[in-house]
């Protein structure tokens, strides 16, 4: 199964599932900047590195701009292990701001830094660093942005331009060396840190976090949760009380709600695209700091809820929210199997539709064995990090359903005997679209990619 979700889209022969797949990437891109020039083909093949860390077309280069271990530049410590979500942010004349996740654990390689006033808890050791870079891409500043946090996986932007890092765990104080409770998500602010501190957003849910995802016009946040075992996790809108009121309104508070799909109590059973769920249901949760029983655990009446396997990536796009399932497995308790699902939420009219499915009963492929975070490329499409065995690629992905490589790893994070490649992550791009950053989750790196992105 693996060699086969790695072959390329447009070696399928699959004419029937290749115009399917094209029509679903039409309805992703539809209301986006992406949707009025999009890509139709990718840019050569990847052309070796002397340096053995990154391959990329003919014609592009990279830059490191951070490495796990090496001296901040703010003199706070070493740059922390396990780099995984980041969102790039304008900076001045014509600069960029990133803020970056580190995914760490206790135990971790290299933890991010406590920092006074930037730490929650003196035992997490995950959290953000913020970078500055200039107009040429030099790093002008990196710091940390939030400390003492756990298992920083993804997040998202907000229209008002912060960061909200999601903490994917829901380990309490006493286990492990945690002194406070975890599972919470924490707005970051990545000019100024310190205007945002290490403060939990706590009416917006202790669950396990994958992603979010701001309606820019009424300001409702979108939440999946990437639960690892069954029942798995919901998805949640938060109302806040003061809606788009700009950084540090969402700790004013709000209503966590659940989604319901009436008679669906199990996403993964959907298994046919262009499924359309009128009117479905926000069900307020009981408990949104899971006192005594986590979320997805807790009673939501004799209707119940509804679940899905690894709900991670989630975006808005247009005028709708797109959430994703990675996978579903019967074996691991899910209701049935898939090797992929794009949802899309329109909240004016309360339907719920299904834009993607991928396998097993279907001839749709992911290039990789585990696609993880994606965004929109400025040439059209979407990028996407691949996370799974063998070597690791960054993918891009036209509104034709071809897929071609844009980048791979080469740092041999295992043994020549059994080599193993660290994941991608993050991948983002600047505001100009001049510059795609992603980032390397073992070893912890940056990296800064330029080139012809409009070729």
């Amino acid at each position: 199964m693996s060699a086969t979700r790695r072959q390329i889209l447009a070696r399928t022969g699959a004419l029937g599932a290749s115009l399917a797949f094209s029509g679903s990437l039409t309805e992703i891109f539809a209301g986006t900047a992406t949707a009025r020039d999009m890509g139709r083909r990718g840019y050569g093949p990847l052309v070796p590195d002397p340096d053995g860390l990154l391959d990329l077309p003919e014609g592009f280069r990279y830059r490191v701009l951070s490495k796990e271990g090496d001296p901040l530049l703010s003199g706070e410590g070493r740059v922390p292990s396990n780099c995984d979500g980041m969102s790039a942010f304008p900076g001045h004349r014509g600069g960029t701001h990133l803020v970056r996740n580190h995914e760490n654990r206790t135990g971790s390689r290299s933890a991010v830094p406590r920092v006074r006033d930037l730490t929650y808890d003196p035992g997490g050791e995950g959290g953000c660093t913020a970078l500055e870079l200039d107009r040429d891409g030099t790093v002008r500043s990196e710091r940390v942005a939030v400390a003492g946090t756990s298992t920083n996986c993804a997040g998202g932007h907000t229209p008002w331009n912060t960061w909200l890092t999601c903490e994917e765990t829901e380990l309490r104080a006493g286990d492990e060396n945690y002194t406070k409770d975890h599972g919470f998500i924490f707005e970051v602010d990545p000019y100024d840190p310190r205007r945002t501190g290490a403060v939990p957003l706590t009416a917006m849910g202790r669950f396990q976090h994958e992603a979010i995802a701001v309606d820019p016009g009424t300001g409702t946040v979108y939440e999946t949760e990437d639960a690892f075992d069954k029942p798995f996790g919901l998805f949640y809108r938060f109302l806040p009380n003061k809606p788009m009121g700009g950084r540090g309104s969402l700790r004013a508070g709000g209503r966590l709600q659940a989604l319901r799909v009436p008679g669906v109590p199990d996403l993964s059973t959907i298994q046919e695209p262009g499924t359309a769920f009128d009117h479905v249901e926000w069900v307020d949760v009981p408990d949104p700091l899971a006192r005594r029983t986590p979320v997805r655990f807790q009673d939501f009446g004799p209707r119940g809820i509804t679940h899905a396997q690894k709900l991670e990536g989630c975006y808005w796009g247009g005028s709708c929210v797109y959430f994703v399932s990675s996978f579903a497995h019967r074996a691991a308790g899910s209701a049935a199997d898939h090797y992929g699902q794009v949802w899309k939420y329109d909240p004016r009219r309360r339907r719920l539709t299904q834009v993607v499915v991928f396998g097993p009963d279907t001839d749709l492929q992911l290039p990789g064995e585990s696609p993880d975070n994606i965004c929109l490329a400025p040439s059209g499409g979407l990028m996407v990090c691949e996370d799974g065995d063998g070597a690791q690629h960054v993918f891009g992905l036209t509104r034709r359903g071809e897929v071609y490589p844009m980048a791979r790893g080469r740092q041999n994070i295992g043994t020549p005997e059994k080599p193993e490649w660290g994941e991608f992550a993050g991948v983002t791009f600047a505001p100009d679209h001049r510059t795609m950053y992603v980032n390397c989750y073992t070893p912890g790196t940056t990296f800064a990619v330029r080139g012809p992105w409009h070729h």
